[in-house]
C-alpha cells in the first residue's frame, strides 16, 4: 500500500519567493529516492468522471484507506465470532432465533447469521485486495528503477548532512577515494564515483521487505478466499473394525464451501483396526490419557493397496490433500437382541453419547423397529440406559474411571411406537417415549431395569425377548478436512513476518567521501552520511568507516606554533642575544649561517595566515573520535 511518508526535502518549509538556493536543491537531490513511497501531491482533481475516478483511485491505494479497510475487516469478524453462523452450526442458529424473536429479523437483514459470505464483508475484502494490488504494482516498478540507477552525486557542502566528519591527510586524493571504494565494497555498499567524491548506498532490502510484506498480505487474502470457497470439513465416528470412504454419505456431518462439488471428492478411505488408550491411575494427573492412538489401514485411490499407520492427537493422516484428525473416543457395547419368537433382530456394537468426559460414562439408546412379541404380533421396542466403563455400585450410576476395569451396561426397555415411520428425523442418541410404555416387573408395580456384565443376558417380562451383552469395542471420531488455501496461508504468514522484520530493522542510508587538495598541499577528506529516516546508528557507522579509511589516509600531523617574539629560545635559556647576533654576523653570509631579517618577517606572516586558513576549514572535533551528529 502506498505510504504517506515523505522525504526530508519534501518536509521542509517552502523557500522564499526567489526559490530554493542551489545548495538546497543539491541536498534535496541527495535525499531523494530513499523510499519508493510516492510523494504526496495536493492536486485538486479536474471536474468530470475521469478526474473523480483518478481521485478515488488515489484514495483507495493510500495507506489511510488500507488501514481503515483492515480495521473494518477485523471488526467484521467480531459478529462472526459472537453470533452463531449458519455455515458452522445450523442447530445453534435455530435455537438463537427461537430465543431472540425480536433480534432475528434485524440480524437477518444485516446478514449476521452468515457474516463471512455477506455482501458487506465481501465488499471490504475485495476493496482491500484491490487497494494492495493498486499500490504494489507501481511501487514495484519504481523500486526496479532505483535498483537500475546509481547513488546520487555528493552535495556541494557535506557539512549540511546530519552525520559528518573531516580531517587532513598527506595521502593523495586518488588514493583516498580508491581506499574508500574498497572499504565500501567490503561493507556491501553500492558504489558510484563522480568527480572528487565517491557515493555509496546501502539498505535496499528495506524496500524489498516492505514489498514482500504487502505481497504476503495478498497471498493471505487469496488463500483465505480459496479455503472458504472450496473447503470440505466433516466428521465421522467409526467403531473398531469399521471403515470410512470419502463420499458424502459416509460423513456424519459435513460443511462445504460455495464452489464445492461432490464429484471432485478424491477416492480414498481407511479402516479403524484398533484403538489404544491408557490413563494415569494416580497422582494429580489421574485419568489423564497417556496413550491415545488409532491404528488404521488406509488406501489412496479406488485400486490403491492398503497401508497401515497410526493417527494420534496433532499427528493427522495426510492423504490426497486431506487431513484426518483424531478427535475423541468412547466405547461401543456389543449386544444381541432376540424378539419374542427367538429371532435375532439386532446384533452388533452400539455407540453411546458421552455424558462424562473424564470417566467416559455414556448414554445408551437402542432402537428395534422390526420386532415381534411372543404371539408373533408386530411391535417396536427401544432400550435406554447407561454404559459405565468402571462401575462401583456405591458411587451411583456413573463411572469412576475411564478404563474398562468393570464394564457395566444398565438398561430399561420400552415397547410401542418409536416414531421412526414418519414425521421429522430423529437423533440416534435420543428415544421418543411419548408413544411408548416401559416394561414392568411381574408384580406390575416396579419398573423393569437390569445391570449387565459382559456375558449376561436380560430377559424381557412376559416372554418379550432377550438382550445379551456380548462384549465391548472402542470407537473413535475423526475429522476429515480439506482446505486448499492452508499452505498458501502458511507461506504468506511467514513471508509477512520476514518482510515486516526487514522493513523495521533494515535502514537505508547513503555515505559520501570527498577528497580534494587543500591550500597547504595536504588532502582534505570529508565524509558524510544520510538516512531515510531517524537512524540512530548512522553516526556510529560513519565513525567506523572513517576509522577504517584513516588506515590508508592517516591524519596529517598538526603544525607546531611559532615562539612569541622577544622571548629567549627554549634551547638556550639565559644566553645573551647581543652576543649571539654578533657571532651570527661574523659568519660568511654565503654559507647561509645568517638570515635576512626582512625575509624572516615575511615567512612568519605567511605561516600565520596558513594557520588561520586551516583552523577555519577544519572540524574542531578530533576526527578519530567519530562523526558529529
Amino acid at each position: 500500500m502506498s505510504t504517506t511518508d515523505t522525504d526530508t526535502a519534501a518536509g521542509r518549509e517552502a523557500p522564499p519567493e526567489g526559490g530554493a538556493t542551489a545548495e538546497e536543491r543539491e541536498l534535496g537531490a541527495a535525499e531523494s529516492q530513499l523510499s519508493t513511497a510516492p510523494a504526496e501531491e495536493i492536486n485538486v482533481p479536474s471536474l468530470g468522471p475521469l478526474g473523480w475516478a483518478r481521485w478515488f483511485w488515489r484514495q483507495l491505494t493510500s495507506m489511510r484507506v488500507a488501514l481503515l479497510l483492515l480495521l473494518l475487516l477485523s471488526l467484521g469478524t467480531i459478529p462472526g465470532s459472537l453470533i452463531p453462523q449458519t455455515s458452522i452450526d445450523q442447530l445453534k442458529v435455530q435455537d438463537f432465533q427461537e430465543r431472540h424473536p425480536t433480534l432475528t429479523p434485524i440480524y437477518e437483514k444485516l446478514q449476521l447469521f452468515h457474516v463471512y459470505s455477506s455482501v458487506w464483508f465481501s465488499a471490504i475484502y475485495l476493496l482491500l485486495f484491490i487497494s494492495l494490488i493498486g499500490c504494489i504494482v507501481p511501487r514495484t516498478w519504481q523500486f526496479i528503477g532505483q535498483l537500475r540507477g546509481r547513488p546520487p552525486a555528493a552535495p556541494r557542502r557535506l557539512t549540511r548532512l546530519p552525520a559528518y566528519t573531516t580531517w587532513r591527510s598527506e595521502a593523495e586524493p586518488e588514493q583516498v577515494l580508491e581506499a574508500a571504494r574498497k572499504i565500501m565494497k567490503r561493507r556491501r555498499f553500492r558504489i558510484h564515483g563522480s568527480g572528487d567524491a565517491v557515493a555509496a548506498e546501502k539498505g535496499y532490502l528495506r524496500e524489498v521487505g516492505n514489498l514482500l510484506f504487502h505481497i504476503a498480505l495478498i497471498v493471505l487474502l487469496v488463500s483465505f478466499a480459496a479455503g472458504q470457497l472450496w473447503k470440505t470439513e466433516g466428521s465421522s465416528l467409526i467403531t473398531e473394525g469399521g471403515g470410512f470412504s470419502n463420499s458424502i454419505t459416509q460423513y456424519d456431518d459435513i460443511k462445504t464451501g460455495q464452489l464445492f462439488n461432490s464429484d471432485d471428492l478424491p477416492p480414498f478411505g481407511f479402516q479403524l483396526d484398533r484403538f489404544t488408550a491408557t490413563y494415569e491411575r494416580s497422582g494429580p494427573q489421574m485419568r489423564t490419557p497417556r496413550t491415545f492412538r488409532a491404528d488404521v489401514s488406509y488406501w489412496d485411490g479406488a485400486d490403491g493397496a492398503p497401508r497401515k499407520t497410526s493417527i494420534k492427537v496433532n499427528e493427522p493422516l495426510e492423504i490426497s490433500g486431506y487431513k484426518v484428525f483424531l478427535l475423541n473416543h468412547g466405547y461401543s457395547p456389543v449386544v444381541t437382541i432376540r424378539d419374542g419368537k427367538g429371532n435375532v433382530v439386532h446384533q452388533g456394537p452400539v455407540v453411546g453419547l458421552p455424558i462424562d468426559g473424564a470417566n467416559l460414562t455414556e448414554s445408551m439408546v437402542i432402537k428395534v423397529p422390526d420386532y415381534r412379541d411372543k404371539n408373533g404380533k408386530k411391535d417396536q421396542i427401544g432400550f435406554q440406559g447407561q454404559f459405565l466403563p468402571t462401575w462401583v455400585r456405591s458411587q451411583g450410576m456413573f463411572s469412576v474411571f475411564p478404563a474398562l476395569d468393570n464394564p457395566t451396561l444398565v438398561l430399561t426397555a420400552y415397547h410401542g411406537s418409536l416414531g421412526v415411520d414418519g414425521g421429522p428425523p430423529q437423533s440416534v442418541y435420543q428415544l421418543d417415549k411419548s408413544r411408548m410404555k416401559q416394561f414392568m416387573e411381574p408384580d406390575g408395580k416396579t419398573k423393569f431395569a437390569r445391570a449387565l456384565k459382559v456375558g449376561d443376558t436380560m430377559k424381557l417380562p412376559g416372554g418379550g425377548g432377550t438382550l445379551s451383552f456380548d462384549g465391548v469395542k472402542e470407537w473413535a471420531s475423526f475429522q476429515i478436512s480439506h482446505k486448499p488455501g492452508d499452505q498458501g496461508a502458511l507461506i504468506g504468514a511467514v513471508a509477512a513476518l520476514v518482510g515486516l522484520a526487514g522493513s523495521l530493522f533494515i535502514q537505508r542510508r547513503r555515505v559520501w567521501v570527498r577528497a580534494v587538495r587543500g591550500d597547504d598541499g595536504t588532502t582534505v577528506v570529508e565524509m558524510a552520511g544520510l538516512g531515510r529516516s531517524e537512524y540512530a546508528k548512522l553516526p556510529e557507522e560513519l565513525a567506523d568507516l572513517a576509522v577504517r579509511l584513516q588506515t590508508d589516509a592517516p591524519p596529517a600531523p598538526e603544525a607546531e606554533p611559532d615562539p612569541e617574539p622577544g622571548r629567549d629560545s627554549p634551547e638556550e635559556p639565559g644566553k645573551d642575544s647581543t652576543k649571539d647576533a654578533g657571532k651570527g654576523s661574523a659568519k660568511d653570509p654565503s654559507k647561509g649561517s645568517a638570515k635576512d631579517p626582512s625575509k624572516d618577517s615575511s615567512e612568519e606572516s605567511t605561516k600565520d595566515s596558513a594557520s588561520e586558513s586551516a583552523s577555519d576549514t577544519a572540524d574542531p572535533a578530533d576526527p578519530a573520535e567519530g562523526a558529529r551528529a
